[in-house]
C-alpha cells in the first residue's frame, strides 16, 4: 500500500481550511428570518447565530396575557436559530465533510 503524499494532504488541508474561514466569514452577511403567531413577531439571524432583529406587531401586546407574547418571542426566535443553523450547515457541511476525505486522525 503506497504512503499518502503528505505534501499533497497538507495543501489539501490547508485548502480545506481557508474555504472553511470564508464559508464563516460569509454566513456573517447572510440573514434568515423566521416568524411566531401568524407573523406577530418576527426575528432576523444570521448565519453565525447573532440575533439582528426581533419585530413585534402592536396587536401581540397584551397587557393581561404577557405569557403569550414570551412564548410567540421564543418560539420565533428559536426558529430562527433552527433555520441559521440549517443555512450553516448546508454552507459548512462540503467543506468539513471533504476533511474526513484526507484520512487525517481527528478530522
Amino acid at each position: 500500500m503506497p504512503q499518502p503524499n503528505m505534501q499533497q494532504m497538507l495543501k489539501q488541508a490547508q485548502k480545506m481550511q481557508q474555504d472553511m474561514i470564508a464559508a464563516q466569514e460569509s454566513l456573517k452577511d447572510e440573514v434568515v428570518q423566521a416568524s411566531a403567531g401568524g407573523g406577530m413577531v418576527t426575528v432576523q439571524v444570521t448565519g453565525d447565530l447573532e440575533v439582528k432583529s426581533i419585530a413585534i406587531d402592536p396587536q401581540a401586546i397584551d397587557p393581561e396575557d404577557p405569557e403569550l407574547l414570551q412564548d410567540m418571542v421564543l418560539a420565533a426566535v428559536n426558529e430562527g436559530l433552527r433555520a441559521a443553523q440549517e443555512l450553516a450547515s448546508s454552507k459548512l457541511g462540503p467543506i468539513a465533510g471533504g476533511l474526513g476525505g484526507l484520512g487525517l486522525p481527528g478530522l
